[in-house]
């Protein structure tokens, strides 16, 4: 017993030890110019002040086409940002020498030390691919920015209907993980169902631990299989089966699934998803020239994105996950005006943080990039 305390409290004193010494000024003027992460993480790639970084303490691959990352966040992360049950926090890994981020939610319930995220594979997803080969205990992460709305109400609704397609099952389980973890299910009036679409059984994520959430109504439905409790894709009789009438909806997941739930459930649902929305019409070229002024390159606007209008002027700005959700691409936009394509939002004043990847010139255009 004594030796037990002894080493907790050792860990506990070494830890503090550290972050004071990481901490301390005069370490960071005799480390300059680099600073001292630069140094540290020689040591251990973890031991950083101003990255927030993760270590990779367990790999899964339980399905043909997904990676389940367990991951140990530095204390940089860990005392700088707080998930909550449905939020994303952006993932960055080193691929040929050139770093590459991109928005992932984590499945743990809410609180947990470690952050679990499960990656599905996409047909030509670079980082995603990567994940999947590549991953291994050990490897080292960067982590960055906490984002998003689709979390659960401080005051949890009594009567939960949830529902996902393929990827979009990770923030989900993060809900009911943290819904199980409450209690939620066992009070009195409580009830929670959640319909899972993927194309094959083989393809569905936690299937095991779904079956055994004590208290959660769960229906699966394959679109490219039978075998499922849903036949067919999603619609009101699949909702219907899983709660009729219920006090609060939860989707995530692609456009298509995410406007089926609406018509049946009303404009009240809370969604999220992790397809762009396609604009109202086609991008058009406004006719205008494009200034990327600090690479002082200069080209006419072609109607896509500005992300992709740079990429094709021989630019590499970064980013990550091309839907405007993480922010990574975010540049000033020094004079002209643009339109995001997925809010319709207008910017016409000068000195203004714009999403490159999806906004597009409206006229002529000068983006400090």
């Amino acid at each position: 017993m004594f030796t037990q305390t002894t080493h907790t409290s050792g860990g506990t004193l070494a830890r503090a030890f550290r972050k004071r010494v990481l901490g301390s000024d005069l370490l960071d003027l005799l480390t300059g110019p680099h600073g001292v992460d630069r140094y540290t993480e020689l040591v251990a790639p973890t031991w950083t002040r101003g990255e927030a970084r993760a270590k990779v303490v367990d790999v899964r691959r339980t399905t043909p086409r997904s990676v389940t990352l367990t991951l140990a966040p530095n204390d940089t992360f860990t005392t700088t940002h707080a998930v909550k049950a449905g939020q994303y926090v952006n993932l960055t890994v080193e691929i040929d020498g050139r770093r590459h981020t991109r928005c992932y939610s984590p499945a743990n319930a809410e609180g947990a030390g470690n952050l679990e995220l499960t990656v599905g594979r996409h047909d030509g997803g670079l980082v995603s691919n990567y994940l999947y080969h590549r991953a291994r205990r050990g490897m080292v992460v960067g982590l960055s920015g906490v984002g998003g709305d689709f979390v659960l109400p401080v005051r949890r609704p009594r009567r939960i209907l949830f529902v996902s397609g393929g990827s979009g099952i990770t923030p989900v389980m993060a809900m009911l993980r943290t819904l199980v973890t409450e209690g939620h299910p066992g009070t009195p009036g409580a009830e929670i169902a959640f319909v899972h679409y993927a194309r094959t059984p083989a393809e569905a994520c936690y299937r095991d631990e779904l079956a055994a959430l004590p208290g959660v109504r769960v229906l699966h439905g394959y679109t490219r299989s039978g075998g499922g409790d849903l036949v067919g894709r999603c619609g009101p009789e699949h909702l219907a089966a899983a709660m009729p009438a219920p006090d609060a909806v939860f989707v995530c997941g692609p456009t298509a699934l995410i406007e089926a739930v609406r018509q049946h459930c009303g404009p009240g649902v809370c969604t999220e998803s992790f397809v762009p929305p396609a604009p109202e019409a086609p991008p058009v070229a406004s006719g205008g020239r494009i200034t990327f002024s600090d690479s002082v390159v200069d080209v006419v606007d072609d109607g896509r994105p500005l992300l992709e209008q740079a990429e094709s002027a021989g630019l590499t700005p970064a980013s990550g996950c091309r839907m405007g959700i993480c922010h990574t691409c975010t540049r000033r936009k020094t004079a002209g005006t643009v339109r995001n394509l997925v809010t319709g939002a207008v910017s016409t004043v000068p000195d203004d943080d714009v999403q490159i990847c999806v906004s597009v010139p409206v006229g002529d255009v000068d983006i400090a990039l």
